[in-house]
């Protein structure tokens, strides 16, 4: 079973950056970042195809967000640039192991990190 270990989570002030990463403990096929702020639904953000490289965002992260990955340490990112308060949530890394549909929706990765606080201050 692969494990995912988030990290780089933190505090920041609006227009601010960070960056996430999540460590994978093997290959994977796909791989993405979800987020949810209290009271609110899941919302996919941002996957990657992880020989491709083919990547799709939400439209609320487009532009400002970047999602990549370096399959020598089968490692995740999502660079997180021009934050806004409404990105405050719990950013979770997920992964698909094996092929087949992997659209930015939670039912498609199977693997699922713990998860990293990220709060952005106006």
């Amino acid at each position: 079973q692969v494990r995912l270990v988030e990290s780089g989570g933190g505090s920041v002030q609006a227009g601010g950056s960070l960056r996430l990463s999540c460590a994978a403990s093997g290959g994977t096929y796909c791989m993405g970042w979800f987020r949810q702020a209290p009271g609110k639904e899941r919302e996919g953000v941002a996957r990657i195809y992880t020989g491709s490289g083919s990547t799709y965002y939400a439209d609320s992260v487009k532009g400002r967000f970047t999602i990549s990955r370096d399959n020598a340490k089968n490692t995740l990112y999502l660079q997180m640039n021009s934050l806004k308060p409404e990105d405050t949530a719990m950013y979770y890394c997920a992964a698909r192991k094996t092929g087949g549909v992997c659209a930015l929706r939670w039912i498609d990765f199977g693997l699922r990190g713990q998860g990293t606080q990220v709060t952005v201050s106006s």
